[in-house]
């Protein structure tokens, strides 16, 4: 079994690797609180996380990346054997150092590991998925490199840098895509709602009523989904609609504008051009 620990910045790194021939376990603790993401390699060694009466355990570990929050009393023992190789790297910095990481990566900590920067328990388990192709070959190059003295200190600095970006890139995205609305169909029914009554639209709050939200939720979640709020996009229906009656000559100008709900001739046109570049008279 091995067991470096490398400095740099404010990070303390933690490379273990071990094969055994029979069953034995690995255990280890920090010396102060600390917030750190693992990252499990090849090896699939199945994992214990103990702390006063409690025990989180984990299994099929090969890939995963998980972060975590620790105090001194948190042991955590991995289960070697002939099948459940060990190869780990946690990258962890201690609670006290946070806001002194370069480079925004403390930024990046406080924005996304809410729960692990503000504690309720010995240990916390934080945000936890299985790496990407890009983030495996990352930590199968630190296992397999050759390197040594301050050309190790290099390798190991980029190839770390490298890692947290991936991470927190990923962390990112899930979290965008957890809070994206998620009540499409409903959305759908407001837009063909408006679709249907470009001449006469219903308020805000009537169209929240029609499908259940209340006003606030209506105009971010519609947002989130057509990329504009609500009476920009229908507006920007309106004005496509008068086009199209116009341009196939099945209105006039003063006909499409009524058509699509405006009252004024001249805020039609002024709208019509800003959104096309010329006038709806200027339609050929």
């Amino acid at each position: 079994m091995t067991r470096d620990f490398i400095h740099i910045n404010d990070f303390v790194i933690l490379v273990e690797e071990a094969d055994s021939t029979k069953m034995e376990i690995d255990s280890c603790q920090f010396d102060e609180p600390i917030v750190a993401v693992a990252f499990y390699g090849s090896g699939n060694v199945d994992l214990a996380v103990k702390y006063g009466q409690k025990q989180k355990d984990f299994q099929y570990t090969k890939g995963l990346s998980l972060s975590f929050y620790a105090e001194e009393e948190v042991e955590f023992e991995h289960t070697v054997s002939p099948n459940k190789s060990l190869k780990c790297i946690v990258v962890a910095t201690k609670l006290s150092k946070l806001e002194q990481l370069p480079n925004q990566e403390g930024e990046l900590f406080f924005d996304l590991l809410q729960e692990l920067v503000n504690p309720k328990d010995h240990f916390v388990e934080g945000p936890s998925f299985y790496m990407t192709p890009e983030m495996e070959n990352i930590v199968d190059s630190i296992f397999s490199n050759n390197y040594s003295g301050k050309t190790k200190m290099m390798f190991f600095r980029s190839q770390i840098t490298a890692l947290l970006s991936h991470f927190f890139g990923q962390l990112a995205l899930k979290q965008e895509e957890a809070s994206k609305p998620q009540h499409r169909e409903q959305l759908n029914k407001a837009k063909d709602i408006l679709l249907e009554n470009l001449d006469n639209p219903p308020s805000l709050s009537e169209l929240s009523k029609a499908i259940g939200f209340n006003t606030t939720r209506l105009k971010k979640e519609f947002k989130a989904i057509f990329g504009v709020p609500v009476f920009k996009y229908l507006q920007n229906e309106r004005l496509v609609s008068a086009h199209k009656l116009i341009r196939e000559n099945e209105a006039t100008v003063q006909e499409a504008a009524w058509q699509v709900g405006y009252d004024s001739l001249s805020s039609f046109s002024n709208a019509f051009a800003k959104k096309f570049g010329y006038r709806p008279s200027q339609i050929k």
